[in-house]
């Protein structure tokens, strides 16, 4: 027997029920995003390489998916957004008031080692800020990633925002001697201190003639936070949501491009990867547009995966989520046709409930009363509505509840059938 195909490692089908939640999720981000006053862009899945192996930086150039296309250009599935969104607003910005309020929702591609919380393809929740340097922009992004995880139903002690600031690490660096280069390593080296080896570690400092204590230190015991980080934290407090934040400044994030305030958002038990993370980028923009364009700007993002992880491994957020789902689910009407000879009355009705907006299903083929009953809640239908010898008079069956009503199929049909719908 021929093995059949399968999709590539660290690609995902997704089965009606897998789009159910991603659906659940993208309506999710767009209510959080409409209510901070942020409008959806878009920018294409293919963009040239040169965008980030120029701006992006670090070990996100080891995993793009990158190729020669048949007009020889050199192109890559974007890793991320904000590079194309940096090279869309350097072009268009002056068509704009500002400050920018932007989201996005669609496909990235990163070629990483699939596990739990990582995929090679997935969609992320872009948000992104410009054209506003103050700590307020950063505040505000912060304050919309908390409100977007109680909106998916977690609560305080579920997650916590672990914040910190670039910039601390570029002081830190200068006080000790170092060239910007070394800067930037030591960056690299922060970013990774929770998952290197401590010898490994030890011996990347070293050649930057610092220790692994020196740099713990720096971490636990910051003799000042610095201006942006405690008006982030005074604007957050303001707000009622310092209960949410944790300072932690081994956070740098590991793009490049990112020059200040920094933060990710994790499970309060830190048994997944950052949940959601982000950050100021004042010179990106700037360097796509060869300095044309001096723009600062923020934003942050959170992928599908590792949020559905979370959101299923706790329960009232898993709660919350079927019983959106489940109510989404079905169809308002299951068409139960008991008389052959009303099939052309029956499609008629179907027609007419269907313009009227309401979600109507049938068997496409003859079937005993009994068995389309059955079919009625396999589909998760609201009312079997049956069409019989009686036609126009109809049997409406809420099966919910079993409740029978008897109504006829007049210009007040869809009227009478809204009032009988759950939740109506």
């Amino acid at each position: 027997m021929a093995k059949g195909f399968q999709s590539l490692p660290g690609f995902r089908d997704f089965r009606p029920e897998d789009c159910a939640v991603r659906n659940y999720l993208f309506a999710n981000f767009r209510e959080v995003a409409r209510r901070y006053g942020f409008v959806e862009y878009e920018t294409p899945i293919l963009e040239p390489t040169e965008l980030y192996e120029k701006k992006a930086g670090g070990e996100l150039n080891s995993q793009l998916f990158c190729f020669t296309d048949k007009g020889g250009r050199e192109v890559t599935l974007r890793p991320e957004v904000t590079a194309s969104l940096g090279r869309l607003v350097g072009a268009v910005q002056r068509n704009y008031p500002k400050p920018l309020r932007w989201f996005e929702i669609g496909q990235c591609f990163r070629y990483e080692k699939p596990q739990k919380g990582r995929t090679r393809e997935f969609y992320q929740f872009n948000v992104d800020l410009l054209g506003e340097s103050t700590a307020g922009a950063d505040a505000e992004l912060i304050a919309l990633s908390i409100d977007l995880m109680r909106e998916l139903g977690f609560v305080p002690g579920d997650f916590v925002i672990r914040l910190s600031d670039r910039a601390y690490w570029t002081d830190f660096g200068s006080v000790k001697g170092l060239s910007d280069e070394q800067t930037a390593d030591l960056l690299g080296i922060v970013d990774k201190l929770e998952r290197e080896k401590p010898e490994v570690t030890e011996k990347k400092l070293q050649a930057l003639g610092l220790s692994t204590e020196e740099v713990k230190g720096a971490i636990e015991k910051p003799s000042s936070l610095g201006e942006n980080l405690d008006s982030v934290l005074a604007n957050l407090e303001a707000r009622g949501m310092s209960d949410f934040i944790e300072i932690d400044l081994s956070i740098v994030r590991g793009l490049a491009y990112y020059t200040g305030v920094v933060f990710e958002v994790f499970d309060a038990k830190k048994s997944l990867r950052a949940v959601a993370g982000g950050g100021r980028y004042d010179t990106l923009i700037s360097a796509l547009s060869d300095g044309g364009v001096d723009l600062p700007a923020a934003g942050f993002a959170i992928g599908d995966v590792v949020i559905r992880h979370l959101i299923e491994e706790t329960p009232h957020a898993a709660k919350k989520m079927q019983s959106v789902l489940q109510e989404e689910a079905g169809c308002d009407i299951y068409l139960v046709l008991a008389d052959d000879n009303q099939q052309a009355n029956a499609l008629a009705l179907s027609s007419k409930l269907r313009s009227a907006g309401l979600a109507t299903t049938f068997s496409l083929t003859p079937a005993k009363v009994g068995k389309q009953f059955k079919q009625a809640e396999q589909a998760g239908a609201s009312i079997a509505l049956v069409v019989g010898s009686e036609y126009p008079e109809l049997s409406a069956k809420i099966l919910a509840t079993r409740a029978e009503e008897t109504l006829s199929d007049d210009q007040d049909i869809v009227e009478t059938l809204l009032k009988l719908l759950p939740n109506s």
